[in-house]
């Protein structure tokens, strides 16, 4: 039986501070049509969807930040992309910020994956694993990352489902430039991840990068495809968004990590390409056979040690 998903990434322009949820799913809508056109079996939104980067300002009141955030999904601004989906049959992956109420009363701020099926019905939730940027004001940078001031990290760490006829992950952003979030998939059978980003072009910290973030964006995704034998989908929130020039540049990665579509603008637009599942077997039962070649037993740094350690004794 053909395990190939049609997959369409759906790339979005820049969504200002001032656009509505409405107007934001209207032009999500636009691409869905663009992909059952395209016979589409998924597709995937970037990071933060709904909304502007809302990370750029800092408020000295989080909660005056709330209304960036949801607090259901589907809600009655996102339900006619649910609608529409379920009704061409066509899957999709949609990045939000999600605010929640736990058990004991604290909220709880997460950068959040949702996955649905062609039916409709709701796979899974992920949460940003990987925060980047800084936790407090600073005032002279030409704009703000304060993604660890307005999310906290996920708990959860990284799961794999079976959907689309095949084993599907998913990871955001800052997640994609960590090997560790591939492999922890690929341990897992993983077949196809999918990836939403918001990537500035200046990166504050160090200006001397801005000129190779599209070179580090494409060496990651396609390094962690080819090294785990998945296909890697990933998605931009592209242009510039309130004065922030943002990489675009969304692209699908094959298992060979050779890239099978890539995004021509920095606007709205749907890249697609077919994938067969099949094509990871190349790899995973290959080069990557984990269970015969990895050896576990001489990584033991990867999970019980977080920084650099220097052994002063080595020579």
């Amino acid at each position: 039986m053909s395990r190939i998903v049609t997959v369409g990434a759906a790339q979005l322009g820049p969504i200002n501070r001032s656009d509505s949820r409405e107007a934001v799913v209207t032009r999500m809508l636009a691409l869905l049509a663009q992909a059952a056109e395209s016979a589409c079996d998924l597709v995937v939104y970037p990071e933060l969807a709904l909304t502007t980067f809302f990370p750029r300002w800092f408020l000295n009141d989080i909660n005056e930040a709330d209304h960036f955030y949801e607090t259901a999904m589907p809600n009655e601004a996102t339900q006619p992309l649910f609608d529409e989906a379920r009704r061409l049959g066509i899957g999709f992956c949609l990045g939000y910020a999600l605010r929640e109420t736990d058990a004991a009363g604290q909220v709880r701020r997460w950068n959040v994956q949702t996955l649905v099926e062609r039916d409709g019905t709701q796979v899974a939730t992920f949460k940003k694993v990987h925060i980047p940027g800084h936790e407090s004001n600073e005032p002279d940078r030409p704009f703000q990352h304060l993604e660890r001031y307005y999310f906290e990290p996920s708990p959860d760490g990284f799961g794999v489902w079976n959907a689309f006829g095949g084993r599907i992950g998913m990871m955001i952003c800052n997640d994609r430039r960590w090997p560790e979030s591939y492999r922890e998939m690929g341990l897992q059978g993983v077949e196809m991840i999918l990836c939403g980003y918001n990537t500035p072009l200046h990166y504050a910290p160090d200006p001397s990068q801005d000129r190779l973030q599209g070179f580090h964006n494409t060496l990651v995704m396609s390094s962690g495809a080819y090294q785990n034998g998945t296909f890697v989908v990933g998605v931009a929130k592209g242009g510039t968004e309130e004065g922030v020039p943002s990489l675009a540049e969304s692209t699908i990665f094959a298992p060979s990590g050779e890239v099978l579509a890539r995004a021509k603008t920095t606007g709205d637009e749907l890249v697609v390409a077919q994938c067969d599942l099949d094509w990871c077997r190349s790899y995973t039962g290959t080069l990557f056979d984990f269970d015969r070649y990895r050896r576990p037993e001489v990584y033991s740094r990867l999970t019980a040690q977080r920084g650099v350690v220097i052994d002063e004794a080595s020579p």
